[in-house]
């Protein structure tokens, strides 16, 4: 009965005039305390007429205060520090108030019963300010009192980190209506603050947190890291230490991710897989791209992609004046323009969005297209990426991936297009399958343009490469997380095998600082930390499911997919690198062919494409690029 009526009213708040009401009865009776305990309580000593007109001057200048500061607007089951502050400015200025008008009034009436002695302002004062605060606190203190005992479903949470953050993410759970929460504790690494008490919450260490709230209890709590500062390893570690108990754990976002500005408790999220990657997160300065995109036609090809889509929202923030998006996958496209047009409708008034349903591939359709749109920069991040596919089809790797660059490079140049990105793979990098080498010979190509004659051409050339990344389309990540919601198993090729990892809006970030400051036949390679063992990542999946790794969903390995290597790699042994103005981005620089040459051996792979012979077609490549050597492929025979 009591949790119903709870729920009912749960979302209702006492009238303002009504706490003013009480508020002004309190400082009513706290006059008489104080005059009684100026006499002592003795009743023959008191002057009525004194005390009533005490009485009448210090209710009226009370009231007056209340109304003036607004200490009476608060909600008192949410009652804080804040409110104490305006009680405390209300009752010092109505006391000072007091004081004036019954010292004008004594010395204009010469009727000193007016006056009030400052003896029983200063015992007033104290009464009144100490029955304010007790009365908010107790109200407060006896609404969670019967709210949690009403409530039989409560939440027990611990908070990790006892700093501003931490008192927040406390406070926006109080105020959660749709959950109720039970707060154990605080944990924080920092030995200073444990065994302190903060806002009535003891502060812990992880391993006496355990102790106490988790080891032989039948109900877990939730942990919620509360913590503007952590790192990445921190992050994993803590993570871990919990998971491993089956313990829900989850995270607070940035100070900058929060609602208006204000936190609440709807942004507090289950922790994701992009939260444990073993690297700090590289930022990017935004100035600089702001200026190279200012009142520019920006094309992105692959619109519609993981890359592509990402970049055109960033892209929308730094408020070009077009933006072309090219696909030839229909269905994504409409869906990713409906999307833009529903969330950046304000963006949208100011930047034209142009969109192009088109094959890279295709030279007399992107002809057209270039001479509608007249792009200043291309974002080419349109390509077959899936390493089994493309080394089922090296037919499509070869029209999308090469000869669509070379389409697209060449428009670029022909339309004085000012800059023209590429985005790449590390599976470029001593390719052992077809995609990874369609790649190298794309980037090959762009590069030979760039080392072209300058006096032929306007356009700069750059090409970013990275690794794999979290949560694309067809992406390691996308696939275990439907296996884990499937119920498994976890399928991995081989226990050994690692990638690099970052997330999309890095990686985009890093192509649109490569578009901002390269000067022409870099390639821009991202600082990406250690690599990641796929087993690994996996069975952190499977705990963040909140199921057993090796029990409810099992992990299954698969033998290396065909094209597939162990490990990959950001740069060729013959490739020197040069520093930039971040830290944590480096250029590859290496030797570019002749431009006359990559053409000739591009119009000859376009010859054997009429052929329609993969093997001819994989020769040619080897011969092309020396150093790819097919792995657990039907092309390693090429390779003896």
């Amino acid at each position: 009965m009591i949790e119903n009526y709870l729920r009912t009213y749960t979302n209702r708040f006492l009238s303002s005039y009504l706490i003013l009401l009480t508020d002004t009865v309190i400082a009513l009776v706290a006059f008489i305390i104080a005059f009684g305990l100026r006499f002592n309580f003795d009743v023959s000593a008191i002057n009525g007429e004194k005390l009533l007109a005490g009485l009448l001057i210090t209710t009226v200048s009370r009231l007056i205060c209340f109304v003036r500061v607004g200490s009476y607007r608060g909600i008192i089951r949410h009652t804080s520090l804040e409110d104490l502050r305006l009680l405390g400015l209300a009752v010092t200025l109505s006391t000072a108030l007091t004081a004036l008008i019954s010292g004008l009034l004594a010395l204009l009436s010469g009727q000193w019963q007016f006056y009030v002695p400052v003896s029983i302002l200063l015992i007033d004062y104290f009464c009144c300010l100490v029955i304010l605060a007790a009365s908010r606190f107790g109200a407060k203190t006896l609404y969670w009192h019967v709210r949690l005992v009403g409530a039989g479903g409560r939440q027990p949470v611990l908070i990790y980190g006892a700093g501003k953050t931490g008192l927040l993410t406390r406070k926006a759970l109080e105020q959660d209506s749709d959950q109720w929460y039970q707060m154990l504790a605080f944990i924080d690494d920092d030995p200073a603050k444990r065994h302190k008490v903060i806002e009535g919450v003891e502060v812990l260490s992880r391993q006496q947190a355990y102790q106490r709230f988790i080891q032989g209890q039948t109900k877990l709590p939730q942990v919620i890291l509360a913590m503007e500062s952590i790192s990445p390893h921190q992050r994993t570690q803590i993570t871990d230490f919990f998971l491993s108990y089956q313990i829900s754990v989850r995270t607070v976002p940035g100070a900058r991710q929060w609602m208006n500005g204000r936190f609440d408790a709807v942004q507090i999220r289950d922790i994701r897989i992009e939260d444990l990657l073993e690297r700090a997160p590289i930022h990017l300065g935004n100035s600089r791209v702001s200026a190279q995109l200012d009142e520019q036609v920006v094309m992105v090809t692959g619109a519609a992609g993981s890359i592509g889509s990402e970049l055109v929202r960033q892209l929308l923030s730094h408020r070009p004046h077009t933006i072309v998006l090219v696909d030839q996958a229909e269905s994504a496209l409409f869906d990713l323009e409906f999307q833009l047009r529903q969330q950046f409708k304000t963006a949208l008034d100011q930047i034209r969005l142009v969109i192009k349903i088109a094959d890279v591939s295709n030279q007399v359709r992107m002809q057209h297209v270039f001479r509608d749109t007249r792009p200043t920069l291309v974002f080419h991040a349109a390509a077959y990426k899936h390493v089994p596919l493309m080394e089922e089809h090296p037919f499509e790797a070869v029209r999308v991936n090469v000869l669509g660059t070379q389409v697209m490079a060449d428009l670029a140049l022909e339309y004085d297009v000012q800059r023209f990105v590429m985005i790449s793979t590390d599976k470029a990098v001593n390719p052992t399958n077809v995609m990874g080498a369609t790649k190298r010979l794309a980037e090959l190509y762009v590069q030979s343009l760039n080392h072209s004659d300058p006096l032929l051409r306007r356009t700069r050339f750059m090409i970013t490469r990275f690794g794999n990344v979290l949560g694309s389309n067809g992406s390691v990540v996308t696939v275990f997380r439907q296996q884990i919601q499937a119920g498994g198993p976890v399928t991995v090729t081989h226990p050994d095998i690692q990638r690099y990892f970052m997330t999309i809006p890095e990686s985009c970030q890093l192509v649109l600082e490569a578009g901002a400051m390269g000067h022409g036949g870099e390639v821009f390679v991202f600082d990406m930390g250690e690599p990641v063992r796929i087993v690994d990542l996996a069975r952190k999946m499977i705990r963040l499911s909140r199921e057993q790794a090796g029990q409810e969903i099992k992990i299954v390995f698969t033998g290396l997919r065909p094209g597939e290597k162990l490990s990959e790699e950001l740069l060729h042994a013959h490739e020197r690198t040069l520093p930039t103005h971040h830290p944590k981005i480096v250029i590859a620089r290496v030797a570019a062919p002749h431009l006359e040459e990559i053409r000739f051996c591009l119009e000859q792979l376009r010859y054997q494409l009429a052929e329609g012979n993969d093997r001819a077609l994989v020769s040619s490549i080897k011969r092309i690029i020396p150093e790819f050597i097919s792995n657990n492929s039907v092309f390693s025979t090429l390779d003896y």
